[in-house]
């Protein structure tokens, strides 16, 4: 299916003053222009993942708040170095009520939007992590604190920049009046910092790109979809793909798009993805399937795979990260072949 989406380039409430949908809102747009003035509780989620990717880590941090539940994670995959086997690592805290998490109605921590986000003690000990999402320059500033199962410190300060003209995605998905969703999918961001695990230390330099899925809307009880997602030079461009599928079925909107040394490319068709359910780790095919657009496979070295049931939170995520490999055409008719791009492809279901 192809939708006719309009394109927004002015600011916008993405709520009327009785907590529904504002029509006006409904769109895309080429940077972060809505504002998330929900009202409700029960079915309101708002969430903050960043998702950090370099040659031999990835690193992921997560603050959301779900209205019954708030939670604060940090995630790290050693990946990529010879001889070593991947390992993950990955500090939950579950916060009932959403106690402490209060995310802004803009961008946390973009630089003249969003407020920051600290979430978290200074000094956590068991299972808490703390998190900070500040705005820095024209960047972002990322930091994580928690301890290992085995009690050694973990420590994660990245700047995520964002370069001047450098476009995203912002997306408005409306099931119904009442049900709706906007996200920001920022992919391509140059990042720098480091990763600190014990006594190892770990930079994020040249090859390191940050990710943003910026979340805010009123969800049904049950959701499924697929997103993936990757960032880095290829073909002598900087590249950043953009892709969902599932939960936007049907609704007149997508949220797929190809960034290209900053320019946006968006796609107004659903995907095809085709993956075996029950094998995640054998390749995937995400393809558009009336034009050249997308033409890749997907092949995956990790999956991040959870199974949760927790009265009312039901958790299956098979997050499989990878390398992408294939052409992709830009709107100006321009084909870029995609030679092991590093990012994810995943499947998720959940019931919250």
């Amino acid at each position: 299916m192809t939708t006719t989406e309009r394109e927004l380039t002015g600011p916008v409430d993405l709520c009327l003053p009785d907590g529904r949908l504002d029509p006006a809102a409904v769109g895309w747009s080429r940077r972060p222009l809505h504002r998330a003035n929900l009202r409700g509780w029960g079915r309101t989620k708002r969430w903050e993942y960043w998702c950090v990717t370099g040659p031999t880590h990835i690193v992921a941090v997560t603050v959301s708040d779900l209205d019954f539940l708030g939670l604060t994670g940090l995630y790290v995959l050693r990946h990529g170095e010879p001889g070593r086997a991947p390992v993950d690592l990955e500090r939950t805290a579950l916060l009932p009520f959403g106690h402490g998490v209060r995310l802004p109605e803009t961008i946390a921590g973009a630089a003249g939007a969003g407020d920051d986000v600290v979430v978290g003690p200074e000094r956590p000990v068991r299972g808490q992590v703390r998190v900070e999402i500040r705005a820095e320059g024209t960047g972002t500033r990322l930091r994580a604190r928690c301890l290992t199962p085995d009690h050694r410190p973990v420590e994660l300060d990245v700047l995520v920049g964002l370069p001047p003209g450098h476009e995203t995605l912002g997306v408005v998905v409306p099931w119904s009046g009442r049900r709706f969703q906007y996200t920001s999918k920022h992919t391509a961001r140059p990042a720098s910092g480091s990763l600190r695990i014990g006594d190892e230390r770990y930079p994020f330099g040249d090859d390191a790109w940050g990710v943003l899925d910026h979340g805010r809307g009123r969800w049904p009880r049950n959701a499924a979809w697929n997103w993936g997602a990757a960032s880095g030079r290829t073909d002598g461009r900087v590249v950043g793909l953009q892709f969902g599928g599932r939960w936007t079925a049907g609704t007149g909107a997508t949220e797929n798009a190809l960034c290209v040394d900053g320019r946006l490319s968006k796609i107004g068709e659903e995907l095809l993805w085709l993956y075996d359910e029950a094998d995640p780790m054998a390749p995937w095919e995400l393809r558009t399937p009336s034009s050249d657009q997308v033409d890749l496979v997907f092949t995956p070295f990790h999956d991040r795979r959870t199974r949760t049931e927790a009265g009312l939170l039901a958790n299956r995520t098979d997050q499989c990260f990878g390398r992408y490999s294939g052409q992709i055409r830009t709107d100006d008719g321009e084909h870029v072949r995609i030679d092991g791009l590093l990012g994810w492809a995943e499947d998720v279901r959940m019931r919250w």
